[in-house]
């Protein structure tokens, strides 16, 4: 695994996963949040944003989390390896709700700088329906952009720390 692309619902913890891999295989990692919000939670040109992602993943090896399949194209083609982690919406929406009361108004280290962590009712809506609405979308995207690739399907924490400790090798 040398080009990892994690996607799934918000709240699932992508980006902690991402940072775990990073730092196991000592590979960038890539926060497409990073990349797409601007201070004050604006969003980026989609021009812009697509060719700030193709420069991101130039690499040989590296780790990406997000969805954005709009400017995913060359992210997913180019992965040799598709994490999903596939939880279910109550957990998802349950982690998202926790940090935003243990994050609020402080910015995190996979938002751009000026986002400050925040409650966002639109937010907790696009994750309720993330199945319904998001998901065949993803489906599409990895098919695709990303035949090539496996995709290993998490969908819980067991699952999760099972993942990692295979990849670092070491029992627990």
């Amino acid at each position: 695994m040398n080009r990892i692309c994690i996607v799934g619902c918000s709240g699932a913890g992508k980006s902690t996963l991402a940072r775990a891999i990073g730092s196991a295989l000592d590979v960038p990692v890539i926060h497409l949040d990073t990349l797409f919000w601007k201070p004050g939670w604006v969003e980026s040109d989609r021009t812009e944003f697509r060719v700030a992602v193709e420069a991101a993943v130039a690499g040989e090896r590296w780790v990406s989390d997000g969805n954005f399949f709009a400017a995913s194209e060359k992210r997913l083609a180019r992965a040799d390896t598709v994490i999903w982690l596939d939880l279910p919406r109550l957990v998802c929406l349950s982690r998202a709700v926790w940090r935003s009361v243990t994050a609020f108004v402080r910015s995190r280290a996979d938002l751009a700088p000026g986002c400050p962590e925040k409650f966002d009712l639109v937010f907790y809506a696009y994750i309720w329906s993330w199945n319904r609405q998001t998901r065949p979308k993803v489906e599409a995207a990895i098919a695709n952009f990303a035949p090539h690739a496996p995709v290993l399907k998490l969908r819980n924490n067991r699952e999760i720390r099972a993942f990692m400790v295979k990849l670092s090798g070491r029992e627990p």
